[in-house]
């Protein structure tokens, strides 16, 4: 990793709008590679995070990955892991990991406006010795942070939880089947393993 954490297009706009000292103290100040006891706290605790990938030849791919709390883990000091659940068969996030093991994640906490990122490099297993204990997961991904900053919240609109999701994977229950797995125009073309092709 680049001990400058700003790249040219970065320093550019820094120094059209005179911010690099600002960009420079506030790195200096809370930029880490290491989490700390509060980072794993806050990212223990969400129910969700944005993940961010690229394929080889840097085409961009967003996505959103759901659990329970503590479904994300801090597992070193550098070092979180989360599964990958059940999900539409595209594998966008994780083909991409595949051919680029650059990700960024942005965890954020709408009911006390916080946020925190997490920019590493991301591997994926389905036999991580993690799947043993995680409900529901078809393999595990674990990201080696390189840079890890809060940022400030000022614009995170105030959202409170209506509802969990009853297809997040628990113990002691099975999720319900999604209803565009049951469409026909999906239906025959479900994995064999899919529980859905059985489902009347």
């Amino acid at each position: 990793m680049s001990s400058d954490p700003y790249h040219d297009g970065m320093r550019r706009l820094q120094d059209r709008y005179d911010t690099r000292r600002l960009a420079d103290r506030l790195d200096e100040r809370l930029g880490r590679r290491e989490f700390t006891s509060d980072d794993r706290a806050f990212i223990e605790n969400r129910r969700l995070f944005f993940l961010a990938t690229a394929d080889a030849q840097g085409q961009p791919d967003c996505s959103v990955k759901c659990g329970d709390p503590g479904f994300v883990r801090i597992t070193a000091p550098d070092e979180l892991a989360f599964p990958s659940y059940d999900g539409n068969g595209m594998f966008r996030s994780l083909g991409n990991v595949l051919v680029n093991a650059r990700v960024a994640l942005l965890f954020v906490d709408f009911e006390s406006p916080s946020r925190l990122r997490v920019n590493g490099r991301a591997s994926i297993a389905d036999d991580d010795p993690l799947l043993a204990q995680t409900q529901g997961a078809q393999m595990v991904v674990r990201v080696r942070a390189e840079r890890i900053f809060p940022n400030c919240p000022r614009y995170i609109p105030r959202m409170s939880l209506v509802e969990e999701s009853p297809y997040v994977p628990r113990d002691g229950s099975t999720p319900p089947i999604p209803r565009w797995k049951r469409f026909d125009a999906f239906r025959d073309v479900l994995s064999k393993d899919d529980p859905a092709r059985g489902d009347g």
